[in-house]
């Protein structure tokens, strides 16, 4: 799905960095990574390593030297798999490229992946690389598919339907931005300001870890995460995220735990506690929790591969990658436990004239999640134990979005199968509660289904032997005549 694909990876070539705080001091960053640049995550993992103190968790090395110089656009000559300690270019500063060629090795001891194919670096500024990642981003996302992507997003509850998303992507873009793997050139940007210190470093080991991934597996052609393919089947590329981003989460904390310095972690520390996040925290609730999902969910999906067979055991899953939000939530469903497929009828023909599609795709598990506990209307929001209990039953789902741009009108289908017929009934228990509390009480129609009214039309809702149909439309007809062409 095109609005899903969109926000779940959200920015394509760029890295923010964002904190929160938990036992008091908090660093979660994200390096926002698609097919074509990185969300570096230092999650959960990396916080209580810090919290820690370097008394416990950090294992000294020689310092490496700071150049002191100011960050300004600089790059080298490609370096290629048996190179990596070859510099070649007089803009990147001699002390800089070092700790560069020290952190990559340090990297393939710590992952096991030796390189294979070259790479160019650079260090930007901060305006030059922001100016760089709103360029690459709008190049390829416009006005009108924003738009579309909030209009879709709002009949799920999860976003206002005139909701500038544009807006939103240009202020985050305003934050701090800490770099980015490109697997299209092969490049890897890290932003600098005065020195090469702990978090440029801790940017570099992750980003690295991208690139050595990318030489090993193929984002593009190996693991088919690219537009094409996540337009088909966002779900599946969320699920892939989630093991490239988790994998770097892992191998990002172990890198920090073995090679940091004290001064390192002084310098992580403070920059950390620096950050203006106000963009971020008053971005839509939904999206703050899906901003951090691969690294977060992500996380914890690779560490339980780690922990039952170590680096191999995520090689393996490089080989047979995840394909659903719910393996990822679940480890031990992977790889067995695969979505059922569930196709929708074409709607087009029943809507008639004027109608076009804007979106089909699966929902997920981590959606489905999402729309009953982060939502946009705070008084409909389900507790999170609830929602989460309420989604894990999730057995494979599909939808559609259909709108008439002469009329203004929309109409909207999810139809979702679950793993037994209890599962159903409990989704559609926490759905009822969700629905009555934005919507207002339903109402019985002749189709068994409870009907809510809402500003945009109509919502219908049905659960039928651990099979769940939700339909939105411009009035109680068209809606139970979608109904019926779908199918309970």
């Amino acid at each position: 799905m095109q609005s899903r694909r969109n926000l779940v990876i959200l920015i394509l070539v760029i890295l923010i960095i964002a904190c929160m705080c938990i036992i008091g001091l908090g660093v979660l960053g994200y390096s926002l990574f698609s097919v074509r640049g990185s969300v570096v995550t230092t999650s959960a993992p990396i916080e209580e390593a810090i919290t820690a103190g370097p008394e416990s968790t950090i294992l000294p090395v020689e310092p490496t030297p700071q150049s002191g110089a100011t960050a300004t656009s600089a790059s080298e000559a490609p370096v290629g798999p048996t190179e990596q300690g070859q510099t070649g270019g007089e803009d990147l500063a001699p002390d800089v490229a070092a700790s560069m060629d020290a952190i990559q090795e340090q990297v393939i001891q710590v992952r096991g992946l030796e390189p294979d194919g070259e790479f160019t670096r650079a260090i930007f500024s901060p305006e030059d690389l922001r100016e760089r990642v709103v360029n690459d981003f709008f190049a390829d996302y416009t006005v009108e598919e924003a738009a579309d992507d909030a209009l879709v997003l709002s009949f799920f509850g999860l976003l206002e339907p005139d909701f500038d998303l544009i807006a939103l992507y240009i202020e985050l873009f305003s934050e701090q931005v800490a770099g980015f793997y490109d697997d299209e050139t092969k490049e890897m940007v890290v932003v600098g300001s005065e020195s090469f210190g702990g978090p440029e470093k801790l940017t570099y080991a992750h980003e690295y870890n991208h690139a050595l991934q990318d030489q090993n597996y193929n984002f593009n052609d190996g693991l088919m995460y690219n537009d094409d393919a996540c337009e088909l089947d966002s779900e599946r590329c969320a699920a892939i995220q989630a093991l490239i981003e988790g994998d770097a989460t892992l191998l990002e904390l172990q890198w920090f735990l073995e090679y940091a310095t004290e001064t390192d972690l002084e310098q992580i520390v403070a920059y950390y506690n620096s950050l203006d996040l106000t963009v971020l925290d008053n971005a839509p609730a939904f999206l703050q929790e899906d901003f951090v999902f691969p690294y977060d969910e992500g996380y914890l999906f690779v560490e339980h591969l780690f922990n039952g067979g170590g680096w191999a055991a995520v090689d393996a899953a490089f080989a047979d990658p995840p394909v659903s939000t719910e393996q990822i939530l679940h480890p031990e469903k992977y790889p067995n436990d695969a979505p059922a497929a569930v196709s929708l009828p074409d709607l087009l023909p029943l809507l008639g004239e004027g109608w076009e599609q804007l979106d089909d795709n699966v929902m997920g598990e981590w959606y489905t999640y999402l729309i009953l506990a982060h939502g946009t209307d705070p008084g409909a929001r389900r507790p999170d134990e609830e929602a989460a209990s309420a989604a894990a039953g999730w057995g494979g789902d599909r939808y559609a979005v259909y709108h008439n741009r002469g009329t203004g009108e929309t109409v909207m289908v999810l139809k979702a199968t679950w793993d037994t017929p209890e599962d159903g009934i409990e989704f559609a228990a926490a759905f009822t509660l969700y629905a009555g509390d934005r919507f207002g009480p339903g109402s019985a129609v002749p189709s068994d289904a409870a009907l809510y009214e809402s500003d945009a039309g109509v919502h219908l809702f049905v659960e039928t032997g651990g099979t769940t149909t939700w339909v939105a439309a411009p009035d109680p007809a068209v809606a139970e005549a979608v109904l019926a062409a779908v199918g309970e």
